[in-house]
């Protein structure tokens, strides 16, 4: 059987959770773009060269989705555009989403409770759904959302920290879960770390600089983790590590040692109180109130990946400080007799020190302190070489962070030993600046497992790399479609993107655990491989009772077949997830990143999906197919339609996508043109859209709505802080009528602030009444021109004029809004949901989500019950009566 024609990469694109990461990621974050066919693109391309003597060719491999195919380059661009819409027009202040969640929890609540609704395993191999657009099949089996740091010790207790669904605990060596950091107002996890008195200490603060890393509100620690749970109690030192990410805690000398977007800082570990100290940071003028505070820069101008503590001396400290994509800061430092912190300019033998070659970096050192261990991603490799951005794996076998040390591995050599990425155009390391762990085998100090996209092991001290953890099957000869073997004749493997690996013991027996974009995965820690070197004994711990999904959409419609309802959503570098409503376990039918989501009400199989930049795939039987498509490309039953925006990457990443209220087979589409289409389903071709509106040069839509034929789109242009401009045009989706809304300029009565338009909510009963959604944070936090305050806006003349009908509702991101059928308003913000009564002025909290983004609302096909997708925790559900 041929290889698949064509499939969606797992190479990441991120998103955020409870405590914003507030990124903006330059383009020269990311390798050029050198048009290079990569993941799905390549493999199609692989596919048509075999299919001229096989006869297994996709009619769709011309690249229909408009980007270059450089993955790396993707997640670049869409973490820059999660964050504009979050800092836009300006730099947002320390201390916000803090202030925010304060005033969430202190709003009256609605009572009623929020049902998980994905909370049962979610398969990436569903043998159910093989159509030509599903991952399904690759190996990596159930997963869950991206896991961030973990830590393991010899009881069988292992601890996932999430990107933005909070820190979860397991006491049978994984599995079985619970959640055990819901009452922190940070729910995105930066580093994990278990000291010698077996206290768990918790970083909060994805420190990965992707689309949807949240920044922390600061360092908690457990003195019993087997039995109790985080508390804003058990924060150490006072708020000096709000609103910073966390990359690593080490400890040494009394101290605990913290790697943060804001420097290095220490603190004792015998005391919970006192402050934290700054130790080092390269660039102070440009920390929170520094005379560089509100410099567009000053993000990236004290970034610290890891601390290097030596054993035999724990007054000897290396830090590697510096931002992935490159600054003259960048490098390894060291304490001089005099107390100052000074760059190591040599004497490090094959590790570099010269700024353009140190960017993220790794240490691990070995139990018994023979040896170190360190990655670094280069910033001149990820701005020049296409390939990887790798600089290579060393070690010092003098046990001293000072070295020397040697290179034993560089992208070359990892992509010899089983790497699935060489086939599929890339090599490792290609997000070496995302992708990244360390861990040595506590018994073995050669014995040593890397994280990159893959995961690498080595048991003699790097001289020769296995690739354990392949990033998936389908470029190997093991592969084969056929839905009697869920992954062919290959062994499991784990999700790609690796970020967290911890080694523990259960019942005895040592694992190696791992975290990457699918969630948690285990291994004896000398596991068997198969001949390729691949791992044969991979076990996916993502059961179910861990949902740390990271939504950006939700779709119901009524399940015809088994009655209830199927849900669906898009999800962050897992795809597009089907429940229906009989369901065990839930199915992934399309691949890649799942974003916006149309779903027919009165259909659930009938599913628009989209990958980014509004590469649209439908499908009218939920993409049920068992891979027959592999020998007859028409029996593909999903389809590509996306408008031409697409090919001229003039769309948002998640771009957005609606359904006219009135109209189920109208449908909207936003990029730099407004597209309408009136095929509903029954759409084939991308070509069958039509542009109705032309934004202008530079503009983009950030949100659509339509009811009864009149549309409304916001856009922004440009989108980030320089020269942030935003507006709202409307017209009719026959095309007639359209027109740029004049918005009142700010501080006028009724002016709608500069900053990112996220969403509308048409009320059903009359097109012209409509309320807005707006992003960021107003003026009190953002240091920006044009910020004003507000969040929610009312138009009850079509959109020609606005009313702000925030009152007290917290200042915080908001995301969208919908109108429930009792005339109240449900609104979607980046710390759970409020709502505001018919007849009322004022909002209510809807139950008790944890801190955790919600980026869209959707309600049930008879308007009952409310859906909720959280950016972290999954899908919700409540009753629209119990909203008040």
């Amino acid at each position: 059987m041929s290889a698949p024609t064509r499939r969606r990469r797992w190479l990441t694109t991120c998103a955020i959770t409870a405590t914003a990461a507030l990124f903006a990621i330059p383009a020269s974050a990311a390798p050029g773009h050198d048009n290079s066919p990569f993941g799905a693109r390549t493999l199609a391309r692989l596919a048509a060269e075999r299919a001229q003597s096989v006869g297994a060719m996709s009619p769709s491999l011309k690249g229909e989705d408009g980007d270059d195919g450089n993955e790396a380059d993707e997640i670049a661009e869409g973490a820059d555009q999660y964050a504009e819409a979050r800092t836009s027009p300006g730099i947002v202040a320390p201390g916000a989403y803090g202030a925010a969640w304060g005033d969430l929890a202190n709003l009256p609540s609605t009572g009623g409770s929020w049902r998980n609704v994905t909370d049962l395993p979610y398969n990436s191999d569903d043998p159910r759904y093989r159509d030509i657009d599903s991952n399904s099949s690759g190996g990596s089996g159930k997963v869950t959302g991206r896991m961030a740091a973990l830590a393991a010790d010899d009881d069988g207790y292992v601890y996932a920290g999430s990107a933005g669904g909070g820190v979860w605990r397991s006491k049978r060596g994984g599995g079985h879960w619970q959640p055990i950091s819901d009452r922190l107002s940070s729910q995105s996890t930066g580093a994990l770390a278990l000291d010698g008195a077996g206290r768990l200490w918790l970083g909060t603060g994805e420190a990965t600089t992707n689309a949807d890393a949240y920044l922390g509100s600061g360092v908690y620690v457990l003195s019993r983790p087997h039995h109790g749970t985080f508390s804003s109690r058990s924060r150490v030192g006072g708020d000096e590590l709000e609103s910073t990410t966390i990359h690593e805690l080490r400890f040494g000398g009394g101290k605990v040692w913290a790697a943060t977007s804001e420097g290095v800082w220490s603190h004792s570990t015998k005391t919970l109180k006192g402050a934290w100290k700054l130790e080092f940071a390269p660039n102070p003028d440009y920390l929170p109130r520094g005379s560089k505070a509100s410099d567009a820069s000053a993000a990236y101008k004290n970034i610290a990946n890891d601390i290097a503590i030596d054993p035999k001396d724990p007054g000897k400290v290396v830090l590697a400080v510096g931002w992935r994509s490159g600054d003259d800061y960048n490098g390894f430092y060291a304490k001089g007799a005099d107390g100052t912190w000074t760059r190591i300019t040599g004497g490090l033998g094959d590790l570099p020190a010269d700024a353009d070659n140190v960017g993220n970096v790794t240490f691990a050192r070995s139990a018994d302190g023979s040896r170190y261990y360190a990655v670094d991603e280069s910033p001149e490799q990820l701005s020049t070489n296409p390939d990887s951005g790798l600089e290579g794996i060393f070690v010092s076998k003098s046990g001293s962070p000072t070295g020397p040390w040697t290179k034993i591995a560089d992208y070359k050599g990892l992509s010899a030993d089983g790497s699935a990425l060489t086939t599929s155009g890339y090599m490792p390391g290609v997000q070496a600046w995302y992708n990244q762990f360390l861990a040595v085998d506590p018994a073995n100090a050669d014995h040593v497992y890397a994280g990159l996209e893959e995961v690498y092991e080595t048991k003699d001290g790097g001289s020769t790399w296995s690739t354990v953890g392949p990033y998936w099957n389908f470029t190997f000869p093991c592969w084969s479609v056929d839905p009697a073997k869920q992954t062919g004749d290959c062994n499991p493997t784990t999700h790609s993107d690796q970020h967290g690996v911890a080694i523990g013991s259960y019942h005895g027996k040592s694992f190696v655990y791992v975290g990457n974009d699918g969630g948690v995965y285990k291994r004896p820690v000398d596991g068997s491989q198969d001949a390729s070197g691949h791992a044969t004994d991979w076990t996916s711990l993502n059961d179910g009772t861990i949902d740390t999904l990271q939504y950006y959409s939700v779709g119901v419609g009524k399940d015809l077949a088994y009655g209830g309802v199927s849900v669906t959503g898009g999800l962050q570098d897992n795809g597009q997830s089907v429940l229906r409503s009989n369901d065990t376990v839930m199915g992934s039918n399309f691949g890649g990143d799942g974003g916006d989501t149309l779903t027919d009400p009165a259909n659930g199989c009938n599913i628009a999906e989209e990958y980014v930049y509004l590469a649209v795939q439908i499908t009218q039987n939920c993409a049920v197919n068992n891979g027959s498509w592999a020998s007859d490309p028409s029996k593909a039953t999903s389809y590509n339609v996306a408008p031409a925006d697409n090919a001229t990457s003039e769309a948002r990443f998640i771009a957005p996508l609606a359904a006219d209220a009135k109209d189920s087979s109208t449908w909207i589409a936003g990029g730099r043109h407004v597209w309408v289409q009136t095929h509903g389903y029954a759409i084939r071709s991308g070509s069958e859209w039509k542009s109705v509106y032309d934004l202008g040069a530079g503009r983009t839509a950030t949100a659509v709505a339509a009811s009864g034929g009149k549309v409304y789109a916001a856009w922004c242009g440009p989108c980030n802080n320089q020269g942030f401009a935003r507006g709202i045009s409307v017209g009719n989706a026959d095309g007639t009528g359209w027109h740029d809304i004049t918005l009142p300029s700010t501080g006028a009565d009724g002016a709608v602030p500069n900053r990112y338009l996220s969403g509308f909510a048409v009320d059903p009963k009359n097109a012209d009444h409509v309320f807005l959604a707006v992003n960021g944070f107003s003026r009190h936090w953002t240091e920006g021109p044009g910020a004003g305050v507000g969040h929610v806006f009312e138009s009850t003349d079509g959109g020609t004029t606005w009313k702000d009908i925030s009152k007290n509702l917290p200042d915080v991101p908001t995301d969208s809004a919908v109108v429930t059928p009792n005339g109240g308003l449900a609104v979607a913000t980046d710390l759970g949901v409020v709502y505001r009564a018919p007849g009322r002025t004022t909002w209510q909290r809807v139950g008790d989500l944890p801190a955790v983004a919600v980026l869209q609302l959707k309600l049930s096909p008879d308007g009952s019950t409310l859906y909720a997708a959280t950016h972290g925790r999954g899908i919700y559900t409540i009753k629209v009566r119990d909203c008040g």
